[in-house]
């Protein structure tokens, strides 16, 4: 390989990791705590900000929601719906909005009032994806199963 050859490929190496590490900056600005969910179907938590730390849970739940409440370098702090906080590196999570239905059995209504025919039934534990949350209610999609969700049935990237 000839100086042209290198300095190209080390241009398309740092390029390449610019790419990568451009969302990881980008959410490190945003306001904590802040929503995230799972992007895997398979996410280990760590007790410290680096692959050296153990695990010390491992969920298998693509887009479960978390509270993102600390930043390290590519390294959230997260938090589950039980309390449970440990680290995720930053690839783990997206920002897709997601719920999980807690309490009782949550009916999925047709419109955002509790007068709207029941579509569909939610036990608790069921993850969903969030669209619209306003009003006290949130349109929830469960599979594709879709309704409106009293806000207060949920845990998750439900804005006030």
């Amino acid at each position: 390989m000839n100086g042209q050859e290198k300095v190209a490929a080390l241009a398309v190496l740092l390029g390449v990791s610019l790419m990568i590490a451009a969302p990881a900056q980008g959410q490190a600005k945003k306001k904590l705590p802040y929503w995230a969910s799972l992007s895997q179907s398979e996410a280990r938590m760590r007790v410290g900000p680096s692959l050296d730390y153990p695990s010390n849970w491992i969920y298998r739940r693509r887009d479960l929601p978390v509270k993102v409440v600390q930043v390290h370098g590519n390294w959230r702090k997260i938090e589950d719906s039980a309390g449970v906080q440990g680290w995720m590196h930053v690839r783990l999570l997206s920002d897709t909005p997601t719920a999980l239905v807690t309490g009782g059995v949550t009916p999925l209504r047709a419109a955002p009032s509790d007068g709207a025919a029941t579509l569909y039934r939610a036990e608790p534990g069921v993850v969903g994806r969030l669209s619209d949350c306003s009003g006290g209610w949130c349109r929830l999609d469960v599979a594709g199963k879709k309704g409106f969700v009293r806000a207060d049935s949920i845990w998750g990237a439900v804005t006030p």
